[in-house]
């Protein structure tokens, strides 16, 4: 019990242990940590003064430790490097940052610009913005007053007649039969485009009769004709071929009326038909005289006064030409002016104009008198008497030789052959053509046949008797190409020829020429110009000329073009402000429906202006964008024009109507890629450029890694059908504009050489203005015409190398001018320069225009061409005395005129050059 409760208290001996344990250890851990505070402490105080002592009892050279005066520590070799280290570390730390704040303050400066170029874009945006509402109000504006000045018509709805249509009441006598009585209009409306449907002659019994040649030459021209339809539902003309008749075919009257009153479209009455008798020889039948052709058109070369409509019935000329083209190198030139003989006549009179119409059935009656007098015998004497005179050669014979060619009654007989004939008219000056002795024939067969051979080889017709009706006589002004001399004026015919100047003798030649050519030469002629007389009288507009379609060559673009500061660059010239719009095209032609009646008698006379090259074509006489000019005996008549500057500058300047006016660019090349992409970059930022017409003239394609530089305006590639420089002038649909520049590829022209020849251009808009000036020269020991290239006072023509012309030209080389010529030029692959300024110049009768250059004109370093091959001038001369013959004259001009640019040359203060452009 004891024991137990000394171990519950604890006890002494247990008790007294535990505590003497805590005290034990506490007193351990404060010694230990006081030892521990005096090693740490204590011990290096006590080496540190150790050392010190060490070091003074030493010599002060040889302390190791302690303190050092100055820099000695760096004396010591290894710690060298350090110093030097940290030196350059602290220099390059102070460089570093002063440029620090160097940059800074940059920064700050260009922060501050960034806020001022902000505002100022925001400025500009402002006014850009400002300034397309302007332009867009002023186009807007300008549409309504074009709007309200030229409003925009609807076509009218064509109202086709009824099949069976009753037609017009009838005219009380046939031979009354005039346009407003006899021909139905409403078949016929101003936009019908003038359908026409030809009758197959096979189909009728007649038509097995007729002259193979005759019908096989009409079936050809019908079937190229752009106005030719096989539906006869919507024709406004129906034609049928009845002659020329195979010898010794003879198809009664009564048979060949059935016949044609039994014609599908005929309608009881045969409105709006035209027959059709061609004649070959002298003596061709009048198969219509005894034949009742109703209210139907006749179209011949014979006609008697009694079945002739004037107004309604046609005089064509005989088909000579029926299945082949003229040749040119046969045709006399037109000079010499006076010829070996003054005039020449050769015929026999064949008798009796009432014995050979026994068979009419009512010739007597139709006669209401007796014909007057005859003046046949006073021709054959007075013309005899001036043979025998001696005054002038002439040469007369009024009895053949060899048996008279048959003829009509009362005419006077060809005679010989047609080679013969002509031989005598190629020495000709004038060729007389006696008319029928009874008026009663209005015309014959002969007497056209002589007009065309005397109009064919250059010899001035004289027509004795003015009661003739000469072939589309009420259309063509027959005086500015023949004499018409009344019969009794006989005595006074050799003063009236004695009495023509050269001047006008050599027009007469000319216009008859063009006669010849435009109305008489082809089939194809022949009918167009029938179809074009009764499309005039009627007043339809033509169809618009065809355009060359242009296939494009697919190519890559974006290059960036750079700018060449020689074309930009124009130094102090001031050409007055420049037009940078987007491209535009020409406006489109606004007359075609009207130009038929304000101009009837301007289209089909004196030629060769303009569109009086083909008024009987399919594209006579208004071209839909091109037809800018009315002809007149001396040529064109420009309506557009300018004198100089931009917008109103150009509208107000010499009463000029085209405010604005961009050009297209017409280049030819083949396979020189690298030349052709620097003449592309060249036209960077060109003004007044519509678009760039590259003619690709090779059959090799582009490289397909080409790329194409962007030059604000589109490129278009097209590609040919073959190699021909004839495509450098075919009218391709992609040209929007009426001016064309045609250029090489590698010509070398400066922007504001361009910008003033365009400028120039407007103001004579009928002829060739380009810089290479070139003219001919007669070579009087080969009697021949030369090339020459030589600088010279006077120039002829302007190369096409670089030169503007009116697309209208483009139309006329690829369509009109003869093929003989633009076949020369494939021959030779050249000469399509000089044969250009041949057209323009036989067209106008006005010589090029040559605008000086400032730059040169060649690209130096450019390959060869095929001007430097050696046979290149011997073919230039060859194709000069070609296209001469084809002309039948020299068309080209000489001048010495020249248009420079004042401010080429004259050095002018820039606030006077304004001044200086209205001087």
């Amino acid at each position: 019990m004891t024991g137990y409760t000394m171990l519950r208290n604890g006890g002494v001996g247990n008790g007294g242990q535990t505590c003497m344990l805590r005290w034990s250890n506490r007193i351990r851990l404060t010694w230990l940590s006081f030892t521990l505070f005096v090693i740490l402490v204590f011990f290096p105080l006590i080496a540190h003064y150790y050392l010190t002592t060490l070091d003074e009892a030493d010599e002060a050279g040889k302390r190791i430790f302690g303190p050092r005066v100055g820099n000695e520590l760096c004396e010591v070799k290894h710690v060298l490097d350090l110093c030097r280290i940290r030196e350059s570390v602290s220099e390059e730390l102070l460089q570093l940052e002063a440029k620090r704040q160097e940059l800074n303050s940059e920064i700050a400066k260009l922060n501050l610009k960034i806020e001022a170029c902000k505002k100022s874009i925001e400025n500009a945006k402002q006014d850009l913005l400002q300034l397309k509402n302007v332009i867009s109000q002023t186009e807007h504006s300008y549409k309504e007053l074009m709007a309200q000045n030229q409003p925009k018509l609807s076509l009218p709805i064509r109202l086709l007649p009824e099949k069976d249509d009753a037609g017009l009441p009838p005219p009380k006598a046939t031979r009354g039969c005039r346009l407003h009585n006899c021909f139905d209009y409403s078949r016929c409306p101003l936009t019908s485009g003038f359908p026409v449907y030809v009758y197959d002659s096979d189909q009728f019994v007649f038509g097995s009769y007729l002259d193979p040649l005759v019908k096989q030459a009409f079936q050809a021209t019908a079937r190229a004709n752009v106005y030719v339809t096989e539906n006869a539902d919507i024709a406004c003309l129906y034609v049928i071929l009845v002659g020329e008749m195979q010898e010794p075919v003879v198809l009664r009257p009564a048979e060949l009326e059935k016949q044609l009153h039994s014609l599908p479209h005929w309608r009881t009455d045969g409105h709006n038909h035209v027959i059709i008798n061609l004649s070959r020889k002298s003596d061709t039948q009048n198969l219509l005289y005894n034949v009742s052709t109703g209210r139907a058109m006749v179209a011949q070369s014979t006609f008697y006064a009694v079945q002739y409509r004037p107004g309604f019935d046609l005089v064509v000329s005989p088909l000579v030409h029926a299945m082949s083209e003229p040749n040119f190198m046969e045709i006399p030139p037109q000079v010499p002016v006076k010829r070996k003989y003054l005039f020449t006549f050769q015929g026999e009179k064949i008798e009796s104009l009432r014995s050979s119409l026994q068979e009419a059935r009512s010739f007597e009656e139709e006669m209401e008198s007796d014909p007057p007098a005859d003046y046949d015998d006073r021709i054959i004497a007075t013309l005899k008497a001036v043979q025998d005179s001696k005054l002038d050669q002439v040469l007369v014979e009024f009895t053949c030789k060899n048996q008279p060619k048959p003829s009509l009654p009362t005419e006077w007989a060809l005679c010989g052959e047609r080679e013969d004939r002509l031989e005598l008219l190629k020495l000709s000056t004038f060729a007389l053509i006696i008319t029928p002795g009874d008026p009663r024939l209005v015309i014959s067969s002969g007497c056209a046949t002589r007009l065309f051979e005397a109009l064919e080889v250059g010899a001035v017709p004289v027509v004795l008797g003015e009661q003739v009706q000469l072939p589309y006589q009420d259309m063509l002004q027959w005086n500015e190409a023949a004499l018409v001399v009344p019969k009794p004026r006989v005595t006074e015919v050799h003063f009236l020829l004695r009495s023509l100047s050269d001047s006008d003798l050599l027009a007469m030649r000319r216009q008859g020429r063009f006669l010849w050519e435009t109305y008489f030469s082809t089939a194809d002629s022949i009918f167009n110009t029938v179809l074009a007389m009764i499309r005039t009288r009627i007043q339809i507009p033509a169809a618009p000329i065809r355009e060359e379609a242009a296939a494009e060559i697919p190519h890559r673009s974006g290059k960036a073009a750079g700018t060449d500061p020689n074309m930009a660059d124009n130094g102090d010239l001031d050409l007055g402000p420049v037009e940078t719009e987007p491209p535009y095209a020409s406006p489109r032609y606004l007359r075609n429906f009207t130009l038929t009646v304000t101009d009837f008698y301007r289209s089909w006379n004196s030629a060769p202006g303009p569109f009086h090259l083909f008024p009987h074509t399919p594209f006579d006489p208004v071209l839909p964008s091109e037809a800018k000019f009315l002809g007149s005996g001396t040529g064109f008549r420009p309506i557009g024009g300018g004198a100089g500057g931009s917008g109103k500058e150009f509208q107000a300047a010499l009463g000029g109507n085209v405010p604005r006016e961009q050009f297209t660019v017409v280049m030819l090349t083949y396979e020189r890629e690298e030349v052709l992409m620097n003449s592309l970059e060249r036209l960077n930022g060109l003004p007044y450029l519509n678009k760039v017409v590259v003619v690709w003239n090779s059959p090799k394609l582009p490289s397909e890694d080409l790329l194409w530089p962007d030059i604000g305006v589109p490129i278009m590639v097209v590609r040919t059908e073959k190699n021909s420089l004839n495509n450098r002038f075919l009218p391709w649909n992609e040209i929007e504009t009426e001016a064309i520049l045609s250029i090489d590829d590698d010509a070398h022209l400066r922007h504001d050489e361009i910008m003033f020849g365009f400028r120039v251009w407007r103001e004579a808009r009928d002829r060739i203005v380009g810089f290479p000036g070139r003219y001919h020269a007669w070579d009087i020991p080969h009697q021949s015409w030369l090339y020459n290239s030589n600088y010279s006072c006077e120039l002829s023509m302007v190369l096409t190398g670089a030169a503007f012309f009116h697309k209208y030209y483009a139309y006329l080389y690829s369509y009109v001018m003869p093929q003989a010529i633009r076949d020369m030029v494939d021959e030779y692959i050249n000469c399509e320069d000089i044969a250009m300024n041949f057209l323009v110049s036989h067209i106008t009768r006005k010589p090029p225009i040559k605008v000086t250059s400032r730059w040169t004109f060649r690209c130096p370093g450019c390959p060869q061409a095929l001007s430097h091959d050696d046979s290149h001038f011997h073919e230039r001369h060859k194709c000069i005395n070609f296209f001469v013959k084809v002309y039948g004259y020299m068309p080209l001009l000489y001048t010495q005129f020249r248009v420079d640019s004042v401010l080429f040359k004259t050095r002018l203060p820039h606030d006077k050059t304004k001044c200086f452009k209205f001087i």
